[in-house]
Parts: structure tokens; C-alpha cells; sequence
């Protein structure tokens, strides 16, 4: 079984899924890097010099390889739901979470991070709060579909949710850990 995280950057992905990976002494993956060493550029740099598809393509593709891997909690681009064929594979032995937070938050978190615009390049061309909105009016229906459950970010903190989160997968496993 895997443990694999969705929702917009900002939700806490990868700091939920390290607690969590802890808790359950699993590996934490996280797919950007893995897409950054297939590629030998940087998120952005893929962005800009092969474009959102070449981009999508590296994301789908490290993906499928990660459908086979061993117990593994996983945090996926949040994009990652927008193609098809990534389901099958997010989902494949998997309990899939969708991390939300609101617009507002997400946008405090990520201009709170020195990395968000080195590392991310803008999507639409809109500017923060727009851009975030308009993403996740477009994304919001493909979590969902995704998801096996969701947990909002901004009720819980991230040991919360991760806590939670183990819940749900020893209820799965029958794991009374």
C-alpha cells in the first residue's frame, strides 16, 4: 500500500507526508525532484524551456514508476490529477488524500516561501490570489475524483492530519499499530 497526497501547492503535501512517512516508517518521495533528475533541469527550467506538456509528460511518466513501488507515502505536482492516465497509477494499491486550504491561505504560504517563484512559474499569467483561484476552479473536480478522502489544511495542522491520515490507512491495512 501506498499513501500518495494531492492538492494545489501550498496545502502541505510534502510537510503532512514526511510526518507521515515517519510515523509509518516508510520513504517520502516527492515527485518534482524525481522529474528534475529525468529531465537533468529544474521545474522551472523544464517550464520554460520545454513547455507545460514536456513538463506534464516527465510527471506522468515518473508516476507510472511509482505505481510499483513498495510502501511509500507520496506527494504528487498539483497538476498531477489533471491527465487520466495518472489515476489509474495514483491510485493503484494507494489511499489517496487531497490536502485543501483556501485561496487565501495558500497564497500567504506560498509568498512565505522564498522558493514558490523560483521554483514554480506562473500557469495562467495571472497574478497570485487570481491565478490560485482560477487553478482551483479547474482542479478542485479532479481531486476530488481522485481522492479516497480529503482533509482541509487550515482546520488541522500538519501533525494533525498526518495523524489522521494513519488512522485511516491502519483502519485500511487492519494495522491496530
Amino acid at each position: 500500500m501506498r499513501v500518495v497526497l494531492v492538492g494545489y501547492r501550498g496545502t502541505g503535501k510534502t510537510t503532512v507526508g514526511q510526518i507521515l512517512a515517519e510515523a509509518l516508517k516508510w520513504p517520502f518521495i516527492d515527485t518534482d525532484p524525481l522529474i528534475e533528475l529525468r529531465a537533468h533541469l529544474s521545474i522551472s527550467d523544464i517550464f520554460a524551456r520545454l513547455g507545460e506538456p514536456a513538463f506534464r509528460d516527465l510527471e506522468s511518466a515518473v508516476i507510472a514508476d511509482l505505481a510499483e513501488t513498495d510502501p511509500a507515502v507520496i506527494a504528487v505536482g498539483g497538476g498531477a490529477v489533471l491527465r487520466p492516465q495518472n489515476l489509474p497509477c495514483l491510485r493503484a494499491n494507494s489511499l489517496v488524500v487531497w490536502l485543501t486550504a483556501s485561496p487565501e491561505t495558500l497564497y500567504k504560504r506560498m509568498a512565505g516561501d522564498a522558493t514558490t517563484a523560483s521554483r514554480r512559474p506562473s500557469l495562467t499569467g495571472l497574478a497570485g490570489l487570481e491565478e490560485i483561484r482560477r487553478l482551483l476552479d479547474v482542479r478542485e473536480p479532479y481531486y476530488h475524483s481522485a481522492a479516497h478522502m480529503a482533509l482541509d489544511t487550515e482546520t488541522y495542522t500538519p501533525r494533525e492530519v498526518a495523524e489522521r491520515i494513519l488512522q485511516r490507512v491502519r483502519e485500511t491495512t487492519g494495522d491496530k499499530g
